[in-house]
C-alpha cells in the first residue's frame, strides 16, 4: 500500500486566504451506510478533528444515509445537491468497485469532485470467538468441501468490496466465488451484529470495523488482507499470504463533493483535508480508529479514483460480473 505524506500549508498563510474566502454554512458529512461502519468512522473522525483543530470552525454534522453502501448518497447528491458547497461524502475503495459494477446506477467516477484521502484500512476475515474455524486453512477446507455451506455476509451485494475480500481467498483456494453463500448488509455495524448473533459464520469486513470486537475478545480474525502484518493490536493476526493464499485488499478512505461544487468550496475542503493530515495530532487520532497513513488530495486523488475505478471495471468484466 502506498503511503504518502503531503507537506502542510505554510503556517503564515491564513486558511481563509488559501480557500479564496469561502466559509461553509452548516457543513455536513454524509456517511452512506448505517452507523458503525467504515463510512461512519471516516465522517465522524474527520469532522471531529477538523473542528477540534480549528481547521474548520463551523460545527460539522454527520448524517448517515444507508442504502446500497453509498448508492443512495451519490444519487441524493446528484439529484438534489449538485452545487452544494457545504457537503462532503465519505468514500472508499468499495465505492470505486460499486461505480465500476454499475451499483450506483448511472452515476460514476465523473459525477463527483474528488477531494482527498485521510487514511487506509485493510480487509479482514472475522468469525465468532467460538467458531470452529481456528485459522484460514480451516475456512478454506470448509469452502472446498461445500462452497455454499459457510454462510457469510457483509456490506453490499455480490460483487461488492466486502464480497470481493472473501472471493479473493476463495479463488486463491480454487473455489468458484460465485458459489459462496453470501448475505448483504448495510455496512460493518450490521454485519458484525449478525456475526455475533449467529446469523452468519464469516464476516469479510474492514480492520477498523472489527477492531473493537476483536479487542473485546468477541471475535477471532482468521486473516488480514495486507502485504504485511499490521502494527498495534492486530499485529498477532497473520496475513492471508503467510498462510499460503494470495489475497490482499487495501482500502483507501476519503471524501468526494458534489459534481458542481464551486471551485472556492472545493479548494476549501481540499485544503482542510491537507491541513488535517499534516496536523501533529492527526496520526494518533487516526491510529486510534484503526486507520493507517494514506494522505492524498486534489488532482492526485482524482487521478487515483479514476484509475482504480477503471481497473475494477475491467476486473468485473473479466470475472463476468458485468457485460463486456
Amino acid at each position: 500500500m502506498q503511503r504518502r505524506t503531503l507537506l502542510a500549508a505554510p503556517a503564515f498563510l491564513p486558511f481563509a486566504a488559501q480557500a479564496q474566502g469561502f466559509t461553509p454554512q452548516n457543513p455536513e458529512c454524509i456517511a452512506g451506510a448505517a452507523p458503525g461502519g467504515g463510512f461512519d468512522i471516516t465522517c465522524r473522525l474527520t469532522t471531529r478533528m477538523l473542528n477540534e483543530t480549528g481547521i474548520v470552525t463551523q460545527a460539522i454534522r454527520t448524517q448517515n444515509m444507508p442504502g446500497g453502501i453509498g448508492a443512495v448518497a451519490i444519487n441524493h447528491i446528484n439529484a438534489q445537491r449538485r452545487t452544494d458547497p457545504n457537503v462532503i461524502v465519505a468514500v472508499s475503495t468499495g465505492s470505486w468497485v460499486n461505480m465500476a459494477t454499475g451499483r450506483f446506477g448511472r452515476f460514476g467516477e465523473n459525477d463527483v469532485r474528488w477531494i482527498g484521502a485521510i487514511g487506509a484500512d485493510y480487509g479482514v476475515l472475522a468469525v465468532r470467538k467460538d467458531s470452529p474455524f481456528q485459522n484460514l486453512a480451516d475456512l478454506v477446507a470448509a469452502l472446498r468441501a461445500n462452497p455454499g455451506g459457510v454462510p457469510m455476509g457483509a456490506g453490499g451485494a455480490v460483487g461488492s468490496q466486502d464480497w470481493t475480500k472473501a472471493a479473493l481467498v476463495a479463488r486463491s483456494a480454487g473455489v468458484d466465488p460465485r458459489r459462496m453463500r453470501y448475505v448483504p448488509f448495510e455496512g460493518g455495524g450490521q454485519t458484525l451484529a449478525a456475526l455475533l448473533g449467529g446469523h452468519i459464520q464469516l464476516a469479510p469486513v474492514d480492520a477498523s470495523e472489527a477492531r473493537g470486537q476483536f479487542e473485546a475478545g468477541e471475535i477471532r480474525l482468521l486473516a488480514v488482507l495486507s502485504a504485511e502484518r499490521l502494527p498495534g493490536t492486530l499485529s498477532a493476526v497473520p496475513t492471508a499470504k503467510e498462510q499460503g493464499f494470495e489475497a490482499e485488499w487495501p482500502i483507501v478512505r476519503g471524501f468526494y463533493g458534489p459534481p458542481q461544487m464551486p471551485d472556492a468550496a472545493y479548494n476549501f475542503w481540499v485544503e482542510a483535508i491537507r491541513r488535517l493530515t499534516a496536523h501533529a495530532d492527526w496520526p494518533a487520532q487516526r491510529a486510534a480508529q484503526g486507520l493507517f497513513e494514506f494522505n492524498m488530495v486534489g488532482a492526485e486523488f482524482e487521478a487515483l479514483a479514476k484509475r482504480k475505478t477503471a481497473e475494477f471495471r475491467q476486473l468485473a468484466r473479466d470475472v463476468g460480473l458485468v457485460s463486456q
